[in-house]
C-alpha cells in the first residue's frame, strides 16, 4: 500500500502469551546467580536490573502496538470511517487507550518498586520486592486479556483489507445489487472478483488495476446498495458509501435495463436520486447494462419515462454495455478515464501552484501581419542534410564488436585515448594524470642529483662517520655495573617475596596494645569501692582476680564441668541454682539495662543497614547438601550414594 500498510502491524500476543514471552526474555537476557554473601548493593543492583529489564521489556512491546496500529485523527478520512463501520472507533480507541494507560501504570510500578528497593537489607528482602514488582505487572498485563484479543481480531482484519490508495486515479462502480458491477471490473482488471447470480456475493471493497494512455487506475468494485435511510443500512452497505463519500473518483453508477436483479428502473432512478449528494464534485457516468437482454431503444412507455431524466440530464451521460457480448465495456472505461483526467487537471488548475507554472512557460505566437498566411516549414538545406546524415553509414559501437568477434573480443578502453602518442598509449609507466603525462613534471636532473648523494654517503662511510666508538671499562665500572646486577636481581627476590607473603599476613597486634601499661590493680579496686561508700574493712587479704566468672571462661569444658560439680555443692545451700539473665549480668540498675539495650539495638542496626550483614530477624535456610557433594566435578561413575 503506498500510504498505510496494514499487513506489517506485528502480531499481538494474548495476555497470558504477553507475560509469558516478556518474563522468558528477563529470565535470559539478565544474570540469574546471586549469593546471600555478596555486598548488598550488588544484591540490590541484581534484582533492579531484572525490574527494569523487565518494565523496560513492557513498556518497548506496548509502544510497538500502540504505534502500528493507524491513529484514526491521522489517517485518511476514507481509512477512518471505514474503520469506523468495520469496528466502532469508540472500542478501537478504547481498547488503545487502555494499553496506553497499563503502559503508564507499569511504568510506575517499576519506579516504586526500585525505590523501595534501594533500602533492601537483605537478599531475601530484595528478592520478595522483585516478585512483586514482576507481580503487579503481570496482574496489569492480564487485565489488558480482552483489548490485546480485540485488537488482534482488529490487526487481522485490517491486513485482509484492500491496498486502497485514497489520492491516486480511481474509478468506483457502484449501484443495486446484482446488477453486473463485479463481471464489469473482471473485464477491465485483472481482479477476479466472485460473480453469482444472488444479491450481496460481493460484501467488501474488491480493488482492481488497470492502465490507460499509460497510467496505473485504480478501480473498486462496492457491494451492493439497497434504497433505505442511511441508518437502516448494514455494514456492508456502509462500506460502499464511505468509499463513495471520501475518495476523489470518477462513479459509474451502473443500472439494470432487464430488471433481472430484482429491482424495477424506477427503485434504481430513486436509488441514484438519494445517493447523488455523494456524488458531488465527482465526475460521474450513468451506465445501462445487460443490453444483450433489452436494450435502451427497446423499453416500454413507462420504463423509458423513468429514465427520462436522467437522459436530459447532460452533464451526465447514459451509456449502454453489456458484459457478456463486451459491447460498449471499453467504451465505458474510455469515458471514466477521460472524464476523471480532465476534471483531476480542472482541480489543479484552480490551485495556487499553477501560476508558477504557466510563469515558467512561454509559447511564442507571431503576430498576424496582413491576411497572408505563414503555415510553418523546414528549409531545403536542413532537408538535404537529415537526408545526408541518414546516408552515412551508422557509427559501429562497442557492442557490435563484441558480437562479431564472440570469444575472442577484448575490451580495450585505451583506443579512445587519442590525446596520446600511439607508441606511449598503452605505456603502464608513466601514467596518465587528468590528460597529462606525469613524466612531463619530473626534473630532468633529479638522476644526476641521487647519484651524486649516493657518492657523498660513501664516501661518509669510509671515513668511519656512522661508527660508534667502542668504550673500554676499568675494573672499577665493572665491579659497579655486577654490583648493580646484584642489586637488582636482590629486589626482584625482596618483591616475589613480599607479594607472597601478602597473601599470607595475619592480622598483627599493635604496639600500643602490648605495651599497655596495666590499669586494674587490687589497690585501686579497694579504693574506688571506698570512694562509693563500700565499707572493705577485713578484705585485706581477699583475692579478687581469682573469681568463679573469670575461671569458667579458662580451661576446656571437661574441666569447667568438674569445677561446676566441686563447686556446686557447696554453694547449693547458700543460693538458686537458676542464673541471672545474661541481659542484666553486671547491670547495677534498670537505667543502665536501658541503656545497654539501646546501645545493642544500634549496633545491630549499624550492621544490618550499614554494612548489608544478616540481623537477628532474617531468614536462614540451612544448607540441604553435605559439603563435599558442591565441591569438584562428578566423575563418570555411580551417583547413588546421594
Amino acid at each position: 500500500m503506498s500510504l498505510y500498510n496494514f499487513k506489517k502491524i506485528a502480531v499481538v500476543p494474548t495476555a497470558k502469551d504477553f507475560i509469558d514471552i516478556i518474563l522468558s526474555k528477563t529470565q535470559r537476557k539478565t544474570p540469574t546467580v546471586v549469593h546471600k554473601h555478596y555486598k548488598i548493593t550488588r544484591i540490590r543492583t541484581f534484582y533492579m536490573r531484572k525490574v527494569k529489564f523487565s518494565q523496560q521489556s513492557f513498556h518497548d512491546r506496548l509502544t510497538q502496538i500502540l504505534t502500528e496500529f493507524p491513529k484514526l485523527d491521522d489517517v485518511h478520512p476514507f481509512y477512518a470511517d471505514l474503520m469506523n463501520v468495520l469496528y466502532d472507533k469508540d472500542h478501537y480507541k478504547l481498547a488503545l487507550g487502555q494499553l496506553n494507560t497499563a503502559r503508564h501504570l507499569i511504568d510506575n510500578v517499576a519506579r516504586d518498586y526500585v525505590r523501595l528497593m534501594k533500602y533492601g537489607d537483605s537478599l531475601y528482602r530484595c528478592k520478595q520486592l522483585k516478585r512483586a514488582a514482576l507481580g503487579r505487572m503481570a496482574t496489569i498485563m492480564k487485565r489488558q486479556g480482552a483489548n490485546l484479543t480485540y485488537l488482534e481480531q482488529v490487526r487481522q482484519h485490517l491486513a485482509r483489507l484492500p491496498s486502497i490508495d485514497p489520492y491516486t486515479r480511481t474509478i468506483i462502480i457502484c449501484g443495486f445489487p446484482n446488477v453486473g458491477k463485479s463481471s464489469f471490473i473482471n473485464k477491465i482488471t485483472r481482479a477476479d472478483v466472485e460473480v453469482q447470480p444472488y444479491a450481496f456475493t460481493t460484501k467488501s471493497l474488491y480493488v482492481g488495476h488497470t492502465d490507460y494512455k499509460y497510467l496505473r487506475w485504480q478501480v473498486i468494485d462496492t457491494p451492493g446498495i439497497l434504497d433505505h435511510s442511511l441508518e437502516e443500512r448494514n455494514v456492508i452497505e456502509m462500506q460502499a458509501v464511505t468509499a463513495l463519500a471520501h475518495l476523489r473518483a470518477c462513479v459509474l453508477y451502473i443500472m439494470d435495463l432487464s430488471e433481472q436483479c430484482g429491482h424495477t428502473l424506477d427503485e434504481q432512478v430513486k436509488l441514484f436520486e438519494s445517493i447523488k449528494p455523494l456524488f458531488a464534485n465527482k465526475p460521474l457516468i450513468i451506465v445501462a447494462n445487460k443490453t444483450d437482454i433489452v436494450k435502451l431503444d427497446e423499453l416500454d412507455g413507462e420504463r423509458r419515462a423513468a429514465l427520462k431524466e436522467i437522459e436530459e440530464d447532460s452533464e451526465t451521460p447514459l451509456l449502454e454495455m453489456s458484459t457478456v457480448t463486451d459491447m460498449g465495456v471499453m467504451e465505458v472505461k474510455t469515458m471514466a478515464c477521460e472524464k476523471l483526467l480532465s476534471y483531476r487537471v480542472d482541480q489543479k488548475m484552480r490551485t495556487k501552484k499553477v501560476d508558477g507554472v504557466l510563469n515558467r512557460l512561454h509559447v511564442a505566437v507571431p503576430k498576424p501581419r496582413d491576411t497572408k498566411e505563414r503555415p510553418p516549414c523546414i528549409p531545403e538545406s536542413v532537408l538535404l542534410k537529415k537526408q545526408q546524415a541518414g546516408e552515412k553509414r551508422k557509427r559501429k559501437l562497442e557492442r557490435d564488436i563484441e558480437l562479431e568477434e564472440g570469444d575472442d573480443y577484448i575490451l580495450n578502453l585505451k583506443k579512445h585515448y587519442v590525446d596520446i602518442p600511439e607508441e606511449e598509449r598503452y605505456d603502464i609507466i608513466p601514467e596518465i594524470w587528468e590528460g597529462h603525462n606525469i613524466a612531463d613534471y619530473i626534473d630532468p636532473e633529479i638522476f644526476d642529483k641521487l647519484e651524486e648523494l649516493e657518492k657523498d654517503e660513501e664516501i661518509r662511510e669510509e671515513t668511519g662517520m656512522y661508527v660508534v666508538p667502542k668504550i673500554e671499562l676499568d675494573e672499577t665500572m665493572l665491579e659497579i655495573k655486577r654490583l648493580a646486577l646484584q642489586i637488582r636481581n636482590k629486589k626482584a627476590i625482596m618483591r616475589d617475596e613480599s607479594r607472597v607473603n601478602k597473601q599470607n599476613k595475619k592480622p598483627t597486634m599493635p604496639r600500643t596494645t602490648t605495651a599497655k601499661v596495666r590499669e586494674r590493680s587490687v589497690t585501686k579496686l579497694r579504693s574506688q569501692m571506698e570512694n562509693l561508700g563500700v565499707d572493705m574493712s577485713g578484705t585485706e587479704n581477699a583475692h579478687f582476680t581469682k573469681t568463679r566468672s573469670r575461671s569458667r571462661s579458662l580451661g576446656p569444658p571437661v574441666k569447667r564441668m568438674r569445677m561446676d560439680t566441686s563447686e556446686g555443692a557447696s554453694q547449693s545451700r547458700n543460693r538458686s541454682v537458676s542464673r541471672t539473665p545474661r541481659n542484666e549480668q553486671g547491670v547495677k540498675d534498670v537505667a543502665m539495662r536501658n541503656k545497654l539495650s539501646r546501645i545493642a539495638h544500634k549496633a545491630i542496626s549499624n550492621k544490618v543497614r550499614k554494612y548489608g550483614l544478616k540481623g537477628e530477624a532474617d531468614r536462614f535456610i540451612g544448607t540441604k547438601k553435605p559439603k563435599h557433594l558442591f565441591s569438584g566435578k562428578r566423575g563418570v561413575g555411580k551417583t547413588d550414594r546421594r
